[in-house]
């Protein structure tokens, strides 16, 4: 593309989001081009191990006429690169383009990119909230003493920012040796066999940890030692998580018109029940369960079967010295490896706004949106990436932001700077974005709407594409 033209949308970030926003802006007419740093699209989902898999069913992952034909990292990366085949995407991408920084001046958005200084009306941040492995800071020592380089302490790895590169070798998200216990974030376990006969350390409390546990009981480890400061909302289930992850149950009390607050209260009253059925009461968090504020994300079933091999040790890693890794209580374990399900943090460093570049969690960016993803510190900016803790259909989701996006840089809807007081799922998003974009939603309430998508899609179909 031109690097003088005018743009009426940049889009930065290939993986499902910014794809899907890409397909919108050239459906409304719209000049729209889109800059990813890696060779290919897909943004995290190119870069995960293949156990990896989604939190909800393949059926509410994909939208309209592009199937899914599993739940597991290859087929979801082979669906979210379909959207370039089927829309004829492909040359609207640059890919091996990182965006160095973004920055609003003179009315437009400027972008620094190999292509050189590329201007847009409209900037679409589609890089998402998992950008930068975290590994927390703890102590790491040798089995001689003394404290590693500096390089090889405790840091955040980062996985798909848009800006940098670390060194080769850590890009892995794996630390440098510094001790005889390896360490690995989740998402560079690529061979889990490696855990057969090992002595394994589990850190974290939520979606990555329970994957990493569950992987460690079916591939025979040999001790397992889960480690957790705070639990996570979770539903107890024997189903696989490619069956238990459905949104439909919420959608059909979204599109009844079901308040939040009797959701929430019907969900934690269920998630108990659950929990004292599975004989788990012990790991019920510390709080009720809040949906405009918590993601509840499907047990393992594999986890649980085996619950019973866990050694469950609440509290933190103080520390790695040795063959050992520390405990917060004094405890010490001889280990193998020590596995981070620590998550992920947010990168948007690359934009010049230190407001915006401050923000690393999706709760910090929903802060600081109004309409669910339209940024309130810098003009005609759009932050979908803010969805992707909550509950919903992926890509139907994402579908339905990018179609009003689009309509709203026509002047055909109102995006307020109205902050949104608290999480937006599925349906309420359908309802909250209606309200602004009626010529979108085809003249019909809000009300209307949901009800023909939560109660008129079959639970054997996908949503259709909007």
């Amino acid at each position: 593309m031109p690097s003088d033209a005018l743009l009426d949308v940049a889009i930065v970030g290939g993986g499902l989001a910014g794809l899907i926003h890409l397909h919108y802006a050239r459906r409304a007419g719209l000049r729209a081009h889109l800059f990813e740093r890696a060779s290919g699209v897909g943004g995290l989902w190119r870069e995960l191990p293949a156990w990896q898999d989604i939190q909800i069913r393949p059926l509410d992952w994909t939208v309209g006429d592009l199937p899914v034909a599993g739940p597991m990292q290859p087929q979801i990366l082979a669906n979210i690169e379909q959207w370039v085949a089927r829309f004829g995407l492909a040359d609207g991408i640059s890919l091996g383009c990182p965006v160095r920084q973004a920055r609003h001046a003179g009315g437009v958005w400027v972008l620094e990119s190999p292509l050189g200084e590329v201007r847009a009306r409209h900037l679409v941040a589609a890089t998402g909230a998992h950008n930068v492995p975290v590994i927390p800071a703890v102590q790491r020592q040798g089995a001689q003493g003394g404290e590693p380089p500096a390089s090889a302490r405790g840091r955040d790895l980062r996985a798909s920012a848009q800006v940098g590169e670390l060194p080769a070798s850590v890009q892995g998200h794996e630390l440098p040796a510094s001790a005889q216990v390896r360490e690995l974030h989740s998402s560079a376990l690529r061979e889990p066999a490696e855990l057969a006969g090992r002595d394994v350390v589990v850190v974290g409390g939520g979606a990555s940890a329970f994957d990493l546990l569950e992987l460690c009981l079916e591939h025979g480890a040999r001790r397992i030692v889960w480690v957790y400061r705070s639990l996570r909302w979770f539903t107890p289930t024997r189903k696989p998580k490619a069956v238990a992850g459905s949104v439909r149950p919420l959608a059909r009390q979204q599109a009844e018109g079901v308040p939040i607050e009797q959701q929430t209260a019907a969900v934690d009253a269920d998630l108990r029940g659950r929990y004292r059925a599975f004989g788990i009461e012990a790991l019920l968090p510390g709080r009720p369960v809040d949906l405009r504020h918590d993601q509840v994300f499907p047990g393992r079933a594999g986890m649980l079967a085996g619950l019973a091999r866990i050694e469950r040790c609440p509290g933190t890693v103080r520390g790695v010295e040795g063959h050992e890794v520390l405990l917060s209580d004094g405890r010490r374990l001889a280990a193998d490896l020590l596995l981070w399900g620590t998550g992920y943090r947010m990168d948007l460093g690359w934009l010049e706004d230190p407001r915006l570049a401050a923000i690393d969690s999706t709760a910090a960016l929903a802060a600081r949106c109004g309409c669910v993803m339209r940024s309130l510190d810098a003009p005609d900016l759009y932050l979908p990436g803010v969805l992707l803790d909550g509950f919903g259909a992926t890509s139907w989701n994402y579908a339905i932001i990018a179609r009003t996006v689009m309509s709203h840089v026509r002047g055909q809807a109102r995006l307020d700077l109205e902050p949104t007081a608290h999480r937006l799922n599925h349906l309420d998003v359908v309802a909250h974005l209606a309200a602004r974009d009626p010529a979108s939603f085809g003249g019909a309430d809000a009300r209307a709407w949901c009800r023909e998508a939560g109660l008129g899609t079959p639970d054997d179909r996908p949503y259709a594409l909007p």
